[in-house]
């Protein structure tokens, strides 16, 4: 049994980098549409929140698609943004939480489970 076998994801390094760049842009397609979308809520004298979260998403599929850590670190800013606007937003009520939650938290951890393949890339 060789180290590759027994790695938890049971992919080979080329399917495991492909993953990462896949998930990289989809962060930069997503992030690209909600920093558009911030820029205009802004003209309507709304929210930074989108752009920010927008910009900040886009730069973490630019970094992931350089297979950089630094995406990792980049996102869990905007996710604590995210946790910090939408308790702004809202308080302490969960039910409102959940549609501001789950779509950040879903890529937070699929951007935590590209951590192995950033890391074994030097």
């Amino acid at each position: 049994m060789t180290n590759r076998d027994t790695l938890p994801s049971n992919l080979d390094a080329r399917s495991r980098n492909g993953l990462v760049l896949v998930l990289g842009w989809v962060c930069i397609l997503l992030g690209a549409v909600l920093a558009a979308g911030g820029v205009w809520l802004i003209t309507l004298d709304g929210s930074l929140y989108y752009a920010l979260a927008g910009a900040g998403l886009f730069a973490t599929g630019v970094l992931l698609n350089h297979h950089r850590l630094a995406a990792v670190w980049l996102y869990l800013v905007v996710w604590v943004g995210t946790l910090g606007w939408a308790w702004w937003e809202v308080g302490a009520d969960l039910w409102a939480q959940v549609p501001r939650l789950v779509a950040p938290t879903l890529i937070l951890v699929l951007v935590l489970i590209c951590i192995p393949a950033l890391s074994r890339r030097r």
